[in-house]
C-alpha cells in the first residue's frame, strides 16, 4: 500500500523494525495462540516494549509520536502475514481506545490510562454491543444512573475484543433510557472494580488467537470522573470515530486479501495436476487476474480515503462504503484463494484457511454489511 507518508524513511525504518518483530516474536508462537484460543498477554508487554502500541499517540505520554501512517502500516503487515486475531485485537487497543482517550478525554483521563496502554501494562476494549443490541446503538441497556458524584453501572456486554485482558474498557451506557440514542453516554472502566465480572472465552470459528468475551456489570460504580466525553453524547462520539475505526478495518481486510493472494501465488507454482502445474491451467489464470484486479479496485479506495481522513475529509458514508467494499472483497478473494488450495485448502494445517476465517468476520463487527448498505442508501436518498 501506499501510505503517502509525509515522512517515508520513518515508515520504512519502522516497517523494517515490525516484520523483525513479527518474524520473531509472532510467527514461532502464532499456531498456538491459535489453538490456545488466546495470545499471551506477555505479547502486550513486549510489544509495549518494542514501541508498537499506540505508535502515533502525543510523545508526553511515553509514546514513539510517530504518523498515523505507520499506526496503519503495523496493522497492514500484521494482517498480510496472517495473525487476524492478533490484529483486531491490537486495532482495538491502538486505533480505536486510545483514540477515544486522546481525542475526547480530558487531560487527567490521558494521564491516567494513555501511558499504561502505551506500555502494554493496561490492555483496552471497547464494549458497545449487548445479546439484544447489535448494530441498533439506541436499543442497548445497559445503564449508569449517577448517584452523587459516581454513576452505578449495570447490565452486561457481548463479543467484546480484548475482554479476557482488558484492563481497561470504554463501555457505552445509557444514562437517559428515554432519550434514545441522545440518551447514550461513554465511561472509562477500570475492570479490577468491583462489580465487573468476565465470562468465559466466547469460542468461534475464526480469529481464534482474539479473545473475544461477554462482560457484566453488576452495581459497578465508577467516579463521575470516568465519564468520557459529555453527558448524553455517546453517540456523537461514536459517530466521530467511526471513520478511523472502519478505515482500520478496511487495511485488514486489503491486507489480509493481498497475504491469502502471496500463498495461492507460490501454491499454484507449486502444485502439479495432469503432469503440469496449477498455474498453467486457464482458470487459475484467469481467477488470479480477476482477484488482483479486485483487489487494486479496493486498495485505490482504501488509500483514496486513507489520504481523505488524514486532512479530516472523510465522512461517516465514506467510510460505509469503504468497509463495504474491501470486507466483501476480502471475502471473495479469501474464497477463491482456498479453492486453489483444493482439499488442502480446508485443513488447518495450511495457512490459507486462516485468511479464509479471519475474512467471515469482516462483514459483521464495525458494523453489518446490511447496516453499511442502509448508511450509504440513506447518503443517496437523503433519509
Amino acid at each position: 500500500m501506499n501510505f503517502q507518508s509525509d515522512n517515508p524513511e520513518e515508515l520504512e525504518m519502522f516497517r523494517d523494525m515490525v516484520l523483525r518483530f513479527f518474524q520473531q516474536e509472532v510467527e514461532p508462537h502464532y499456531e498456538q495462540w491459535e489453538k490456545d484460543g488466546i495470545v499471551d498477554r506477555e505479547l502486550w508487554n513486549t510489544m509495549g516494549q518494542a514501541g508498537l502500541l499506540c505508535v502515533d499517540m502525543p510523545e508526553e505520554f511515553g509514546s514513539a509520536a510517530a504518523s498515523f501512517d505507520v499506526n496503519n502500516m503495523i496493522i497492514w503487515e500484521m494482517s498480510r502475514l496472517g495473525y487476524g486475531g492478533l490484529t483486531s485485537g491490537y486495532n482495538i487497543h491502538s486505533n480505536i481506545v486510545a483514540p477515544y482517550i486522546n481525542n475526547i478525554g480530558t487531560d487527567e483521563q490521558r494521564a491516567q490510562w494513555l501511558p499504561k496502554m502505551i506500555t502494554g501494562e493496561t490492555v483496552g476494549a471497547i464494549a458497545m454491543t449487548e445479546p439484544g443490541a447489535g448494530s441498533d446503538l439506541a436499543g442497548m441497556r445497559t445503564t449508569a444512573v449517577k448517584d452523587g458524584d459516581e454513576y452505578v453501572i449495570n447490565g452486561s456486554k457481548v463479543f467484546i475484543t480484548n475482554g479476557i485482558h482488558a484492563g481497561l474498557v470504554i463501555v457505552c451506557a445509557k444514562t437517559d433510557p428515554n432519550a434514545g440514542a441522545k440518551g447514550i453516554s461513554l465511561f472509562l472502566v477500570d475492570t479490577s472494580l468491583p462489580g465487573f465480572a468476565r465470562g468465559k472465552k466466547i469460542e468461534k470459528i475464526g480469529q481464534h488467537a482474539s479473545d473475544s468475551a461477554e462482560l457484566f456489570f453488576d452495581n459497578l460504580r465508577v467516579p463521575a470522573t470516568a465519564l468520557l466525553g459529555g453527558e448524553g453524547k455517546g453517540f456523537i462520539h461514536l459517530m466521530e470515530e467511526l471513520p478511523r475505526e472502519r478505515l482500520g478495518c478496511s487495511a485488514q481486510a486489503v491486507s489480509a486479501a493481498v497475504g491469502a493472494m502471496e500463498l495461492a501465488i507460490e501454491y499454484v507454482q507449486e502444485r502439479k495436476a495432469f503432469g503440469k502445474t496449477i498455474s498453467q491451467f486457464q482458470n487459475t489464470r484467469f481467477k488470479l487476474a480477476e482477484m488482483r484486479s479486485d483487489i487494486e479496485l479496493s486498495l485505490a479506495l482504501l488509500e483514496k480515503n486513507f489520504a481523505k481522513f488524514k486532512r479530516g475529509e472523510m465522512s461517516v458514508n465514506d467510510a460505509a462504503i469503504l468497509k463495504l467494499a474491501t470486507t466483501e472483497m476480502q471475502c471473495r478473494v479469501c474464497d477463491q484463494c482456498l479453492q486453489m488450495f483444493g482439499g488442502y485448502g480446508y485443513t488447518t494445517e495450511y495457512k490459507i484457511s486462516r485468511y479464509y476465517l479471519v475474512a467471515r468476520i469482516q462483514t459483521i463487527y464495525a458494523g453489518t454489511s446490511e447496516i453499511m448498505k442502509e448508511v450509504i442508501s440513506r447518503g443517496i436518498l437523503g433519509r
